[in-house]
């Protein structure tokens, strides 16, 4: 009997030590109007609170994105159709101004040249029908209207020639009926979508064939919250954050704060200039903005603190270990994750920043907070 009393007690010694051990229970909670008050003070360990504190300074953070500096950029589309020849550049290839970078076989561009030519017959045998008219008027063998409506031809047929050779000298072109694709600007060719054969047609609305920039200076677009406004303005100076050299910074300057708030997002367009002389930042590129802000009057606390009941921003703010006021606060943006705090706290109180959401459950008659306060 005694062995049999001694085996059943090392079964349970075996298994008390195989059972897992009893979680740590977080102290039981009551309510006295605002506040929420720990019966065991000593278990508030879960409870982590930080310092309300004054605003040193603070770092603006705006995600943007590189494009093309539109002021050096040009898209080049053919003003006539016609089919593509030869190809004279390549993407990355340098070009100067007026340099020719395709050949096209076009059909629109030699009847342009045609009707120059006629234009310009007509405007001769017009001029020699006005002398004959003139001569005949002066010794009074036509009427005046004969002599006006032959004033009147010359000059349509002067205005026709000019308005045909302006359009064949703005096509460009050669005389056996090559339309020549020229750049107005000079610059990289960052874009060629077209391919020997190709068969253009100007109706057909396609994307530009050759796009020309001059990358070493690019644009750079930011979309700000209405709450950054103030602290953005033309001129300021930035730096840019890319992930792809995660140990430069790149500097670059404001140049526009738009003046339309998007409806559906609530953001401004922000557009700077950022130099680009070494070509490492590229057009399309995701970046970071930062805007160095000075300090202010206003509080700060982390945004973990600050959550959201309704339509109103509360925190809970510790009187004493185990004691916690829960109290109506107005927030403002948040930045690097703390939140501007306009009204109810004070300088060097202590906040809830982790465990507040446990707290606020023992509140009878408080609909839970659906999320932690946003910007």
């Amino acid at each position: 009997m005694k062995q049999k009393l001694t085996c059943l007690a090392l079964i349970l010694v075996l298994a008390g030590c195989g059972a897992d051990p009893e979680p740590t229970k977080q102290a039981a909670v009551t309510v006295d109007g605002d506040r929420a008050i720990l019966s065991e003070p000593d278990k508030a360990d879960f409870l982590k609170v930080a310092t309300v504190e004054k605003d040193q300074g603070s770092t603006l953070r705006l995600p943007g994105r590189l494009v093309w500096d539109e002021d050096r950029t040009v898209r080049i589309v053919p003003q006539v159709g016609g089919r593509v020849q030869k190809i004279a550049v390549e993407i990355g290839s340098a070009v100067k101004a007026g340099q020719m970078l395709a050949v096209l076989a076009s059909p629109d561009f030699g009847q342009a040249q045609a009707d120059a030519r006629k234009a310009q017959a007509d405007q001769q045998l017009a001029k020699q029908a006005l002398e004959r008219q003139r001569e005949l008027h002066a010794a009074g063998i036509v009427a005046d209207k004969d002599w006006q409506q032959a004033q009147a031809e010359a000059v349509r047929a002067q205005a026709e020639a000019e308005r045909a050779s302006r359009r064949l000298a703005g096509l460009g072109g050669a005389s056996d009926g090559s339309y020549l694709l020229r750049t107005p600007l000079a610059g990289v060719v960052v874009e060629r979508n077209l391919n020997p054969g190709l068969e253009y047609r100007p109706e057909a609305g396609v994307e530009p064939l050759f796009v020309v920039t001059d990358p070493t200076r690019l644009w750079l677009r930011l979309d700000a919250s209405e709450g950054d406004l103030a602290a953005l303005k033309a001129g300021e100076k930035i730096s840019l954050q890319v992930k792809q050299y995660p140990d430069e910074r790149f500097a670059g300057v404001i140049v526009h704060v738009g003046d339309f708030v998007d409806p559906s997002t609530r953001t401004v367009r922000v557009r700077g200039e950022v130099p680009n002389p070494d070509r490492r930042l590229k057009g399309g590129m995701f970046v970071t903005a930062l805007i160095e802000l000075p300090p202010t009057s206003a509080l700060h606390v982390p945004a973990a603190a600050v959550f959201l009941v309704g339509e109103q921003r509360y925190a809970f703010v510790e009187e004493a270990t185990g004691r916690y006021v829960r109290r109506a606060v107005q927030a403002g943006a948040e930045r690097d994750g703390w939140l501007d705090i306009h009204a109810g706290l004070r300088e060097g109180e202590k906040v809830v920043v982790e465990g507040n959401l446990h707290l606020i459950k023992y509140f009878k008659n408080t609909p839970q907070p659906a999320r932690p306060a946003a910007k």
